[in-house]
């Protein structure tokens, strides 16, 4: 699993609603801090939660510096879908083929909800070299960041 101070694996994507718009990591390197934002699916409780606190944080992050994208293996047509029912208007990107999800070493199982190679919970936060200042994995994918501290470590970054 990536930590802080590694270097960030790049990966390339797809964004919300889009099958061909194509989310590049080494793209958004260089303009400030890059918050990773890895949830296991849309329109659960949990994520829809941690994604709207996100929003509410966005303007914090933004006024940091920083950029902010979440990330999970739902298609992008779904995130576009969760993106607009809950006024989500940062990036949300599509690894539907678990690239980023296996390169950060989030891949969880959770077999009962039928749900195979998602993403765990994870924050990553990556400076303008693309090194990992912050780095946040869930013991538990219910559990959620402290998104105060987050927004202190964008502006750290």
């Amino acid at each position: 699993m990536v930590s802080t101070g590694d270097s960030a694996p790049t990966f390339t994507a797809t964004y919300k609603g889009s099958d061909h718009e194509t989310f590049d990591l080494s793209d958004h390197l260089g303009d400030g801090p890059v918050v990773l934002a890895f949830f296991p699916g849309a329109f659960t409780p949990p994520c829809t939660n941690e994604m709207v606190a996100l929003q509410e944080h966005v303007g914090d992050i933004e006024d940091a510096g920083g950029s902010i994208y979440g990330i999970s293996a739902d298609s992008a047509f779904s995130l576009g879908a969760f993106a607009d029912e809950h006024g989500i208007e940062f990036d949300l990107v599509s690894d539907m083929d678990a690239e980023a999800i296996d390169a950060y070493d989030l891949t969880m199982e959770i077999p009962d909800l039928g749900l195979y190679e998602i993403a765990n919970r994870a924050v990553y936060i990556l400076d303008d070299e693309g090194t990992i200042t912050y780095s946040w994995v869930a013991d538990d994918p219910t559990n959620e960041p402290d998104y105060d501290e987050l927004v202190d470590a964008v502006a750290d970054a």
